[in-house]
């Protein structure tokens, strides 16, 4: 087994549906996978193309699934490192109906189908994982497998669709009406009629052996195929599919689907042998649908005030508990919030341009720091920049004018959604952070090659960053600025690595924690300056330093360091790790207490939990480590 297939099959083991294999599958799959280079705008398939024989996985970069609409392309899907698409040839026989694009330079891994296919056919979990991932991604009617499928319509989303369907709590009738097999038929008419009700369980010890419906009235009696006073046995329809309390929308989606169903039966244990514990109908998959991400998404773009984008938001939280609880995996939420939180800014710029007129420029507004790095899962500070084209300088004064009140009316509402202005003033509404193309090239190539010079002004925040509007164009010359830079500035990284270590240890020499000493936190940990800002400046400078472009979150970051580097893989590992547990650990002390979830009191944990924290500050030592290692750091120690 050669080391690529071997970094390969380690790097699918952290995603669905192949974390439902074992190590030593994935080496299988693996050593016939083929890894393919994809320069940014290159097509892998568009539509109507023949199908491939292999499906794909994002290895690193962004690809873009579009189709076309009314003449026009539009963007389906934004496929992340990990995320699987191009499943058609699994289920259907017609050409590809949709592109697949490289939004940026990105590495995919080509997975034979005859080589998966057997692993699919002995896993049923593959299998779900794939025949819904396909579902929800498919855009055309006719497609068999989409047929029966609840979403309204096709939610146009730039995230991972598999993700959409696991961040819904479900809510159903917790009340069944449950009668015997005896029973006759007029009577359970006139008790579904009394109920309010178009379903009835049919019961033998409290265990269901069967369900009538308002479709099993209409088809059998009122067709007259059997009369009134026939019992429940001779109409009900059985066996009931059965699942169990904590079932979620997807999974309740996929068994109507596959089984042709409109209820299904919650028991006790999620067996037929089990007690009746309530009824889930299509309706209420319908209703589960107002809580569907690509459903806020839509209320965003179709806000009217703040208070439209408040209600959005206060959902959004409902949806990170409901996910945590559910041990969603991590980065999944993070995806899923980042979306809703770049829909958000993009709206309030909206709604600032609808109130001041069309912009006298090009611009982009980009969100840095953690919504640059969607890692922003609680109502933290909101941090952010503006860059306009460059204009004519008798223009300059006016046209800058313009985009700082735009800004100001956009923070402002951000800050009404429930996001306060950075603590720093890293806004757009700051005259300092507004600016044309041409100043912010001057200004990233003065932090790149005098870094310090000014140390009140820079902060490595500003190299995490998200276009939530405008030109795509301008975010990308500030990338190539920076990468261009990069090639030659061994001082930079300096200054970012000793900035990487120079945060407080999080444990004592004793192994205690660092707790505050004094002030309203007192005795508190704090465990965003010591223990989550180091990964995630190590994760940044070593990206940065590896010239890997286009991964913005900590977690996607150390895993692509991992693969790029497998003599430190197991630091980078251990560290993608500990992130996930501290930023878990964050996000349950800020919605428990309704804050920024900075400081934890440690007193309050469990035993356990205190251990599980200790154990996930332990890979920071090694990373430590190796930023002195790897940059040999003396200019500013």
């Amino acid at each position: 087994m050669n080391a690529i297939a071997e970094r390969i099959a380690e790097f699918l083991k952290e995603f669905p549906p192949f974390n439902n294999l074992s190590i030593d599958e994935l080496k299988m799959v693996s050593s016939s996978i083929r890894v393919i280079n994809l320069e940014k705008h290159k097509v892998l398939f568009q539509i109507n193309d023949l199908l491939h024989d292999s499906f794909y996985v994002v290895a690193s970069g962004v690809i873009n699934l579009s189709v076309i609409s009314d003449a026009e392309e539009t963007l389906l899907n934004k496929c992340l490192p990990g995320d699987v698409f191009g499943l058609r040839p699994f289920f259907a026989k017609n050409n590809y109906k949709m592109t697949a694009k490289a939004r940026e330079e990105s590495v995919v891994y080509a997975i034979p189908i005859a080589t998966f296919r057997p692993f699919v056919a002995q896993n049923a979990e593959v299998l779900n994982f794939l025949l819904e991932s396909f579902a929800n991604n498919s855009n055309d009617p006719r497609d068999i497998e989409s047929k029966g499928k609840l979403l309204s319509d096709n939610v146009v989303l730039n995230a991972p669709q598999s993700d959409l369907h696991y961040l819904q709590s479900l809510s159903y009738n917790r009340t069944p009406i449950k009668v015997s097999s005896s029973s006759m038929v007029r009577d359970i008419a006139q008790l579904m009629t009394d109920n309010l009700t178009n379903s009835v369980f049919v019961s033998e010890n409290s265990f269901p052996i069967g369900i009538i419906t308002d479709t099993d009235m209409r088809s059998k009696i009122v067709t007259g195929r059997f009369p009134i006073t026939s019992t429940a046995d001779k109409i009900m329809s059985s066996p009931v599919i059965t699942v169990a309390e904590n079932v979620s929308l997807a999974e309740a989606q996929l068994l109507m689907l596959k089984n042709n169903v409109s209820h299904l039966c919650v028991t006790q244990d999620g067996s037929e042998k089990s007690d009746i514990k309530g009824v889930i109908s299509e309706h209420d998959l319908i209703v589960a649908q107002a809580s569907n991400p690509g459903v806020l998404i839509k209320e965003i773009k179709r806000s009217r005030d703040v208070q439209d984008l408040k209600q959005v938001r206060n959902r959004l939280t409902e949806i990170i508990q409901t996910s945590i609880s559910k041990n969603i995996p991590l980065p999944h939420i993070c995806n899923i919030a980042g979306e809703i939180n770049l829909a958000i800014v993009k709206r309030a710029i909206e709604l600032a341009i609808l109130d001041l007129g069309s912009p006298p420029a090009r611009f982009a507004f980009l969100c840095i720091g953690s919504q640059g790095r969607k890692e922003q899962l609680l109502l933290t500070d909101q941090d952010n920049i503006l860059i306009f084209e460059d204009v004519a300088a008798d223009k300059y004064r006016d046209v800058k004018d313009y985009f700082l009140k735009l800004s100001k009316k956009a923070v402002d509402t951000i800050e009404k959604v429930g996001y306060n202005p950075s603590k720093n003033g890293y806004n757009a509404s700051n005259i300092l952070w507004c600016k044309s193309l041409t100043d912010w090239v001057k200004q990233y190539e003065n932090w790149m090659n005098t870094p310090g010079e000014i140390s009140n002004e820079i902060s490595s925040i500003f190299f995490d960053y998200e276009i939530a509007f405008g030109e795509p164009k301008i975010e990308e010359a500030i990338t190539n600025v920076i990468f261009k830079n990069i090639k030659k500035q061994t001082l930079f990284f300096d200054y970012l690595g000793n900035d990487a270590i120079r945060k407080p240890a999080p444990l004592s020499f004793f192994k205690k924690f660092n707790v505050e000493e004094e002030g309203i936190n007192k005795d508190k940990f704090n465990i965003k300056i010591k223990a989550l800002m180091p990964l995630i400046d190590g994760a940044r400078l070593f990206t940065m330093s590896n010239n890997i472009k286009g991964i913005n979150s900590t977690f996607m970051r150390f895993k692509q360091l991992a693969m790029e580097d497998p003599k430190h893989a197991d630091i980078f590992l251990n560290c993608a790790e500990a992130f996930l547990v501290l930023s878990k650990f964050r996000t349950l002390e800020g919605l428990r207490n309704d804050n920024s979830g900075e400081f934890i009191t440690i007193n309050e944990l469990s035993k356990a939990d205190r251990e599980i924290l200790k154990n996930a500050l332990a890979p920071m030592k090694d990373l430590e480590e190796l930023i002195k290692d790897t940059f040999q750091l003396t200019q500013f120690s």
